[in-house]
Parts: C-alpha cells; structure tokens; sequence
C-alpha cells in the first residue's frame, strides 16, 4: 500500500514539477527547439513537453530526482505506450506534423544543477 501523501507533500512535489518543466522548456529553447505544448493531456494520457526542431518531434517526459538511474526507473513502459498514444494521438491531428519523426526523450533535473536531456530513450516503434 502507497503511503498517504499530505495536501503539504502534494503541493510541494507539484511546485518542485512545476519548476522541474519550467527549467527543462528553458533548456530545449536554449537547443534551439519550439515549445509546442505543455502539461498537454489527452484521453490517452498527459506528455509534459512537446517540442518540434527541424523536422523531428520531441516528446519528452520531465523527472526531478536525485540521480539519473531514480529518473529512468521512475518511467515504466507502460508510461512510456501511454505518452507514445498521448503524442501520436496528437500530431495525428494535425497535419503539418505529418512528415516530423518522433522521438522519447527523458529530462533529468537534479538537485542543483541544470537539466540532462537524454535524447532518444525509447523508440517510436516500442
């Protein structure tokens, strides 16, 4: 059983989200890429940062943890079919996003420092 999260904790970790995105859009604009959405949800499920650069689509799934290897295991593969059907569910509709290839990327934000963007952590065809 899950331990019970006070309202506290709960706020604390959705700020410390917040910031976590926050950090890791300034990042991917920094690279070069456009925002495209954010928090987006859909009936499949929610992808954190969607963003396009030079014909590729980026979807990126955003963990604040205190190492890398806590971020990859925080991110199943069911998480990963369930953001895949969020993002495809996305660009289906809308067509100017038919030629770009997609890619799964995760974004570390460790305590302190700037964000690692691990690019290409799952493929499209998984």
């Amino acid at each position: 059983m899950a331990p019970v999260r006070s309202r506290t904790d709960y706020r604390t970790a959705e700020r410390l989200g917040r910031r976590a995105e926050w950090l890791c859009r300034l990042a991917l604009l920094l690279k070069g890429y456009r925002i495209l959405a954010t928090r987006l949800r859909t009936p499949a499920g929610e992808v954190d940062i969607l963003a396009e650069r030079r014909g590729l689509l980026a979807v990126v799934e955003v963990k604040a943890r205190p190492g890398l290897e806590a971020a990859r295991a925080a991110v199943t593969e069911a998480d990963w079919r369930r953001i895949a059907r969020a993002a495809q569910g996305y660009a289906a509709a809308r067509p100017r996003l038919a030629g770009h290839a997609i890619r799964y990327d995760l974004m570390v934000v460790l305590p302190g420092r700037w964000p690692v963007h691990l690019e290409d952590v799952r493929r499209s065809g998984r």
